[in-house]
């Protein structure tokens, strides 16, 4: 019999909560089983793990596979773990040093092909890793914004197989930032006149105010509203990364050129509340939570 540890990340909201993937081989008729709290997705990744596996030209054991995602009491969901839970089975088997495994933590879905998917919640797994002393490494379309985490090691792999060949012998590339891209907001100086109304956005973007404008319809108030962010003054980097730490868990992705720009959300006036406030069994941000550090613009709200 054969045990293997392998760091990863789930996502619960805004944290990244360390999991420890333990797999262990054993005797008996070939079968394999993930515990832990998986969610479907989760159990899913043995037949993806399987396939990746082969097409790599490793061999897949045939033995009973037994893979615990520790801590228990913690839901895991997504095709996440599925790297680490390939690379769990290759050291346990014996394919791979067990002990190249202790300094990394890994992230990434696997295709058929054993080609690395990105997935979502990359920067707070990354600021996280960088927090317990440990290199991440993520697929190759989580380089721009796993690079927004100054601080930690990340390294980018595109295949299955990079990954165990720079755990053997090599190293691989580390991730990329993006090049900046020019800010386009609407200008206050396009706005004639409302005099008063431009000197209540200067007061609100000064001291971080709320702001109700009231008119009568084609008065301009979308247009002077559409223009605060214009005036507000710089995100600090710490005010910049909260802010993409919620977009990277939204699901929606983060543009990471513009990832110092503070957001701006102006939802449809018949968003429902849980559209604005959030939540769900597994809780996601709403618009509120996406315009942190920004504006949320209501525009004629029902509720």
């Amino acid at each position: 019999m054969s045990l293997a540890l392998v760091h990863s990340r789930a996502r619960a909201g805004v944290k990244a909560p360390a999991v420890r993937i333990e797999v262990f081989l054993s005797g008996g008729l070939p079968h394999t089983q993930i515990v832990g709290l998986p969610a479907a997705a989760v159990r899913e990744s043995r037949d993806r793990v399987r396939a990746a596996l082969i097409c790599a030209r490793f061999e897949f054991p045939q033995r009973r596979i037994t893979i615990n995602l520790a801590p228990a009491d913690l839901p895991k969901e997504g095709g996440r773990f599925d790297l680490a839970i390939a690379l769990g089975i290759l050291a346990a088997s014996g394919q791979i040093d067990a002990r190249s495994l202790d300094k990394y933590e890994f992230l990434g879905e696997l295709a058929l092909t054993g080609e690395l998917r990105g997935v979502d919640g990359v920067l707070p797994a990354a600021i996280a890793a960088a927090r317990d002393g440990r290199s991440l490494i993520v697929a190759a379309a989580n380089s721009e914004e796993a690079a927004l985490a100054q601080h930690a090691d990340v390294r980018v792999a595109r295949t299955l197989l990079e990954v165990c060949s720079a755990l053997e012998s090599g190293t691989l590339p580390p991730a990329v930032a993006a090049d900046p891209l020019p800010v386009n907001i609407p200008d206050l100086r396009d706005v004639r006149g409302q005099l008063q109304a431009r000197r209540a956005l200067e007061v609100a973007a000064a001291g971080g105010h709320h702001l109700l404008l009231l008119g009568t319809p084609g008065c301009g108030k979308t247009l002077l509203a559409s223009r605060l962010p214009g005036i507000l003054p710089a995100a600090s980097e710490l005010e910049a990364l909260e802010a993409a730490t919620i977009a990277s868990c939204s699901g929606q992705g983060i543009d990471a050129g513009r990832w110092r720009q503070r957001p701006y959300r102006a939802p449809h006036h018949t968003a429902s509340a849980v559209a604005l406030i959030g939540g769900g069994s597994h809780p996601r941000p709403g618009e509120i939570s996406l315009a942190h550090n920004g504006v949320l613009f209501l525009d004629e709200p029902h509720f």
